[in-house]
């Protein structure tokens, strides 16, 4: 596939822009995510507790967990352009949490770019549909519906 540009962005939209690599999501990314929210609900962490009572027999990630991984993951898929000077999140429209990340699983992003707006002095609004797959599930983690703004990189003057 092509190199994203700042001036191809508009040219792939209603296209899929690639799909990252896969990421463990285990135990220890799960703890040292509780620990920096504060989130520390049974079900994330207590081991032998969700083995017993969790519908899943594990635990699992939290979803914000799994949404933090969407901004890595889409860097891993090229999604800021090389030519631009940075990319920074404006904020999601939606977010739907679909299925459980069990501890120890692993998921990947998948981006479909849905539109590029100008917003002047040559930054650009991108809106990308992202897809956070679990391997060997039918049901993806989320979908969430993002926004990112890139801004050109500096020209000497």
């Amino acid at each position: 596939m092509a190199e994203l540009t700042m001036a191809s962005l508009r040219d792939r939209v209603g296209s899929e822009l690639g799909v990252s690599r896969w990421l463990v999501v285990d135990q220890q990314r799960i703890d040292r995510f509780a620990e920096c929210t504060e989130d520390r609900q049974w079900i994330h962490v207590d081991v032998e507790r969700a083995r017993r009572e969790s519908l899943f027999k594990a635990p699992v990630a939290h979803g914000y967990l799994t949404l933090s991984l969407v901004g890595s993951l889409s860097i891993d898929v090229g999604v800021v352009p090389t030519d631009a000077g940075a990319g920074f999140n404006y904020g999601l429209e939606k977010v739907r949490f679909l299925a459980p990340v069990v501890a120890g699983a692993r998921v990947r992003l998948r981006v479909f770019l849905d539109g590029v707006e100008e917003k002047g002095n040559g930054q650009l609004l991108v809106r990308t549909r992202n897809t956070l797959e679990i391997e060997n599930s039918e049901k993806p983690a989320l979908v969430a519906e993002a926004l990112a703004l890139i801004v050109p990189a500096k020209t000497a003057s």
